[in-house]
């Protein structure tokens, strides 16, 4: 199988690319700013001539598409930019995938629910309370007008292997727990902390079932989550045990109500639990 995924310089692509070559597959990435050719091609997804050429030159069997502005508080500051990854780039690759007659899995999110009522299942009613759920929102449906056999995968928070620990959410606290400085936790957000090794996993294992199987591959919405609930300030303690520093913890102030949205570039939803 030749693979095709979009953003492979980033937190999630990165496993992704591991996981296809493990199994021997073909794969080619992309990126952008982080792009090292040969052995990551440059492509700018908001160029569309370039990104029908280079679709049309390649002619994968599979489009893994991880590319994404995944952090709200960007987002919300940089609306413009945001809105034409993560919710127009979708559609146009989707409509690549369907005249190509490629599979195309779209990487989406729990933050397309409010966070009232978990958990949630694939059915339940988005709400998105901020700019990057409702982008990524817009994404799903545009991937599903273009291309109705496409799959798309809500995740939550992830974490994995980094190159800096600022790509994951998670990661980042490990430097938090090390420094031993004085903050404040977030200790009332309930977070579903998922592996991207897994979620790699699970996306080659999709476009392995879908390649070739003519009215019979993996469409639709799904859900891939870990099952621990823990907030910012339980996976710091995580940390805190697991590097033999539990003397830092003390240091830690944890916030146990939700911050008024004046406070935050982008408001959180209290639990988003897939």
């Amino acid at each position: 199988m030749k693979v095709v995924v979009t953003g492979a310089s980033g937190l999630l692509g990165r496993q992704v690319v591991l996981e296809a070559e493990r199994r021997g597959h073909t794969v080619v990435g992309t990126a952008l700013s982080r792009a090292q050719p040969p052995k990551l091609v440059k492509l700018d997804l908001n160029d569309t001539s370039a990104v029908e050429k280079f679709f049309t030159a390649e002619q994968p069997q599979a489009i893994i598409h991880c590319a994404a502005e995944k952090r709200p508080d960007v987002a919300e500051k940089n609306q413009s930019a945001t809105e034409q990854l993560n919710a127009v780039v979708p559609g146009l690759l989707a409509q690549i995938a369907q005249d190509h007659g490629t599979f195309f899995v779209y990487i989406s999110t729990d933050y397309v629910f409010d966070g009232t009522s978990p958990p949630y299942e694939v059915g339940d009613k988005p709400n998105p309370l901020n700019f990057y759920g409702r982008t990524k929102l817009a994404g799903e449906r545009a991937v599903q007008k273009a291309n109705p056999e496409a799959t798309i995968l809500r995740v939550p928070v992830l974490y994995g292997p980094t190159e800096y620990a600022a790509e994951s959410a998670v990661n980042v606290l490990v430097d938090v727990v090390k420094s031993g400085a004085g903050a404040q936790m977030d200790a009332w957000q309930a977070r579903f902390p998922t592996c991207t090794e897994d979620v790699a996993r699970v996306l080659v294992d999709l476009s392995e079932i879908s390649v070739g199987a003519v009215g019979e591959g993996v469409a639709g919405i799904f859900h891939f989550s870990a099952a621990e609930k823990m907030t910012k300030y339980d996976m710091c303690g995580v940390f805190a045990h697991l590097l033999g520093v539990e003397d830092n913890m003390q240091n830690l102030v944890p916030v146990t109500e939700k911050p008024d949205s004046e406070q935050v570039a982008a408001s959180r939803p209290d639990n988003t639990q897939l």
